[in-house]
């Protein structure tokens, strides 16, 4: 059975192949990605908001608002333990 040859892979073949899938190689051979900005941005952006609104929670106070606010939200509580 005569032995497989296949075809040598030229820098050019290589180059064009890394470009269609994004990747580049670095230096220890590994394949780099670039992220796009806002995947970065909107972690930070997420994680800030929510650190800022639970840092902030000692600043709450109860307001004199109108009973019937009350009264609804009482029925809402009622109609949900059904």
């Amino acid at each position: 059975m005569p032995a497989r040859t296949y075809p040598r892979r030229t820098p050019a073949a290589i180059t064009s192949a890394t470009a269609a899938t994004g990747a580049a190689r670095g230096a220890g051979g590994t394949a780099v990605t670039r992220l796009p900005w806002w995947a970065v941005v909107l972690p930070v952006l997420a994680f800030a908001v929510l650190f800022g609104l639970i840092a902030g929670g000692g600043e709450a106070h109860a307001t004199d608002g109108d009973p019937a606010v009350g009264r609804i939200l009482e029925r809402i509580q009622h109609t949900l333990a059904r």
